[in-house]
């Protein structure tokens, strides 16, 4: 009964709240609008935020709702859940880290977290910091095999990182340390656990004192104990069996540092700008971050590249949370763009694409 009257209230906010329309002649970016238009109607989502960074300043469109309850407009200035976009902060400051002498990229995990790394053929012995940045470390996601189903259906549950790794380290690996390429979390609660090894003080402390603070990234933050969102901010949703679930409530122990941060899309521009315009990282070591492999061609250290459908490749990364769904990244030239729908898991396969395509055409239209 919940979810069937959830199901139909999200209806009737859709149809009240006034969705945008595709542009009108003389309007700019008519394909942009029109991707949003339709992932906020055909596709589902109950609404999408684009924000843009280029030469002609910044941009900001949003279609649908925020609350499918109210009928409240998406905010302009969203705060959300990244989920894996957090992944580039992390490999970030692991980066910074390398630059400070205190990690080697080619080191053993077992250096950095002895004997912790042992189970059904695993070995942080066998494991180098690289290969858990990059996803070819062969370790098991323990996200796979803890389901997302469970976290849908208990929002609230904590989760022990020591636990989730257990979780990972009873199946064996999916292949040899550096012979494959498939994406785990559990890489980066280890490269986690290296910061704070290393540091001596807790990841999201060390994240914002070598990553934020410097760049004045204010909307941006690891949630702690909190399970709420900060104002102003859309609705998290999911949709199962048919109906849209409230998941806006969360305890994002899981996700951690592969998936926890709560940001913007101003404070992502300006992080992804600065990141790939040579402002955080040494010209080397950006090199380092961007260099992909034979195994893991189109993705570095905690960066993926992405392919435009009007020139040179740009880089960024994708982030799926309950609730929330984002693509950020920036290009060569300086362009930035960020693409938010408040609805993951339960966009169909045309919704997931559109939401590329909303990407690309962020990033290529003006």
């Amino acid at each position: 009964m919940l979810r069937r009257t959830i199901a139909a209230t999200a209806l009737a906010g859709l149809a009240a709240a006034g969705t945008a329309v595709p542009a009108a002649a003389g309007e700019d970016r008519p394909r942009l609008r029109r991707l949003l238009h339709t992932l906020t109607t055909d596709d589902g989502a109950p609404g999408a935020l684009a924000a843009i960074r280029d030469r002609h300043g910044r941009t900001v469109l949003t279609s649908g709702v925020a609350d499918v309850r109210t009928g409240a407009p998406m905010p302009r200035r969203a705060h959300w859940r990244i989920g894996s976009v957090t992944k580039s902060f992390t490999a970030t400051t692991v980066l910074l880290l390398v630059e400070d002498g205190r990690v080697d990229l080619d080191a053993p995990v077992e250096r950095y977290l002895p004997g912790l790394v042992r189970g059904n053929g695993n070995d942080g012995r066998d494991i180098t910091v690289r290969q858990l940045l990059q996803h070819t470390s062969g370790l098991p996601d323990f996200l796979e095999h803890l389901g997302i189903g469970r976290v849908v259906e208990n929002p609230l549950e904590q989760h022990d990182r020591a636990d989730l790794l257990a979780l990972a380290l009873a199946h064996p690996p999916e292949f040899a340390p550096g012979t494959g390429w498939s994406y785990s979390n559990t890489g980066y609660l280890l490269a986690g656990l290296i910061v704070e090894a290393v540091t001596g003080d807790p990841l999201a402390d060390v994240v914002e004192r070598r990553v934020l603070e410097p760049l004045r990234l204010d909307g941006t933050r690891a949630p702690g104990d909190a399970t709420g969102l900060p104002r102003p901010h859309p609705r998290g949703y999911v949709r199962m069996d048919g109906a849209l679930l409230d998941r806006t409530r969360l305890n994002t122990s899981p996700a951690w540092a592969g998936g926890d941060l709560v940001s913007d899309a101003s404070d992502l521009d300006r992080f992804y700008a600065a990141l790939l315009g040579g402002r955080v990282l040494r010209p080397e070591t950006l090199r380092e971050m961007k260099r992909t492999t034979e195994v893991s061609p189109d993705y570095g250290l905690g960066l993926r590249r992405f392919p435009r459908s009007c020139g040179a490749a740009g880089w960024g990364h994708a982030g799926d949370i309950i609730g929330f769904s984002t693509v950020t990244g920036a290009t060569g030239d300086g362009r930035t763009a960020t693409v938010m729908v408040n609805v993951k898991p339960g966009l169909s396969d045309a919704g997931e694409q559109r939401v590329k395509d909303a990407f690309d055409a962020a990033l290529c239209d003006d």
